[in-house]
Order: C-alpha cells, then structure tokens, then sequence
C-alpha cells in the first residue's frame, strides 16, 4: 500500500469520523487510514473552560510529528505514517483502547494535589497511572483491577501498554533534557492496529505540549497547556519555544496561522 502519495480530498468533502476536544478524524484516503486534524480550540477541566488560540493546532500538528516521527524511528509503535499540511497528519486507524495513561516523574497537577506534595517534587521513580476515557464521568482514575473487571484491556495489553509508557518516558525525558526542559508528567493513549490476525498495541492520539507538563530547567516557567489552566497567558509563545528548541522551527520563524479550517 502506497501511503507516500495518497491522495488528497478537500476537508470539506470528508467523512467525518469522531470530533474531540483539540482534533477531529476523517475518512483516509487508503482502506486502514484517517486523517488527523489539528483544531486551535483549547480546554480544560473537561472542556469548562474553552478558548480558540488562533495556531495552536498548527504548533501541536509539528510538534507532535516530531515526536511520533522519532518514536516510529527507535522502534516504538505509533499510528502516526506522516504530516499533510499544517494542520492534519496521516495516520493508521486503531481501535483506541479508552484509557488515558498518564507518566508522572514530578509532583505536579492532580497528583501533588491528591497527596499533599508540594509542586515540584522529584518523585522516588516515574508513576504511571490510568484515567477512564469518559467525559461524562471526567476521566476517573482506575486501577488494573478495574481496567480487567470491565474489558477494557486485558492483563498483558496492561503490560505492554505500561511498557511503551516506559519507553516513551525515557525518550521524551532525554529529548527535553538534551534542550533545557524538565519533562514534568505526559498523557498517552493507546490503541489496537490490527494486521491481518495480528494485533498490536500501539501509541496513538497527540504528545505535544497539550498533552505533556514542560518547565525550563532554569526558570521552571511553564512551556505547556498549564499556561491556559493557569489562566499565565503566553500560550503559543511557550508552545513555539518548545517547537524552536527542538529544532521544529527556526529561530526568526512566525507561527502560520492559516491552513485548512473546519467546515461547520
């Protein structure tokens, strides 16, 4: 199957297949395919506060690339295959296992809140911890036991998910280490890309600084979505100094903020 040169139907004339928060899929042009589209929305606490950042999908689109292109490359599974345009990236269609799963290496966020540490703290070893995927509910946090009661993954995809976690936690730590950010905490989610008979369990959804906490090494100003929790302002100056460390954009470059919009 040809994935380099598929080819490409105006967003207005797709089939829409599920619409989150910050993105929404489409109809791929190959059998197994979809496109991934990057909206500028913003949300927290569950979409109780929403703001649209004009070039916010756009930075989370490269950085997100970036990140899934050098996971593909050390052997990591993702559905990521390549970027369109600024806004959209084609990927492999998986059957998203409905858990978050976050890796926390610092006390920060919902964590220091729970058990009393103060924000900030190095913790005795990376935590990983799973979230039910259900908005309605916002996202409780489950454990194993819960996750195998109900079926939503079984005891060995629990394995591998929590081993890709690992992995992707010490690529990511050494990635931002290597340009002066601490890697605070990250959300992944899952999914099953099946081959044939074959399954496997692969990383899916977005990492990008929506998804990840990032503090400068020195200052620890926050370089992430918190910046929008927080109500700091600065949003996609911090997102673009993530993008400018890693090598995503050039020093004088400008966020474009054009790009294929959402047809309502």
């Amino acid at each position: 199957m040809d994935f380099l040169k598929p080819r490409y139907t105006p967003m207005n004339r797709r089939r829409r297949i599920y619409e989150g928060k910050a993105k929404v899929l489409y109809e791929g042009p190959e059998p197994g395919t979809l496109i991934q589209h990057f909206k500028d929305d913003a949300t927290a606490f569950n979409a109780q506060k929403h703001e649209v950042i004009d070039g916010k999908g756009v930075l989370n689109n490269r950085i997100s690339e970036f990140v899934f292109s050098h996971l593909n490359d050390i052997g990591v599974p993702t559905h990521f295959i390549r970027r369109l345009n600024m806004r959209e990236q084609l990927i492999r269609e998986v059957e998203i296992i409905p858990l978050e799963v976050v890796v926390r290496n610092v006390a920060a966020g919902s964590l220091a809140t729970r058990l009393g540490l103060e924000e900030g703290t190095q913790l005795p070893r990376s935590i990983i911890e799973f979230y039910y995927k259900n908005d309605a509910l916002n996202d409780p946090m489950v454990s194993e036991e819960h996750i195998t009661a109900f079926g939503w993954a079984t005891p060995q995809e629990i394995d591998d998910i929590m081993a890709l976690a690992i992995r992707v936690n010490d690529f990511l730590s050494g990635l931002f280490l290597g340009v002066g950010i601490r890697l605070v905490d990250f959300k992944i989610e899952t999914g099953r890309l099946w081959e044939g008979d074959m399954m496997r369990i692969v990383v899916a959804d977005e990492i990008s600084p929506d998804s990840c906490r990032l503090w400068d090494i020195k200052s620890s100003d926050k370089l992430d979505k918190d910046r929008f929790r927080k109500d700091l302002g600065g949003l996609i100056e911090a997102y673009t100094e993530v993008a400018k460390r890693l090598g995503i954009m050039s020093e004088n470059e400008k966020v474009q903020t054009g790009g294929p919009r959402l047809v309502q």
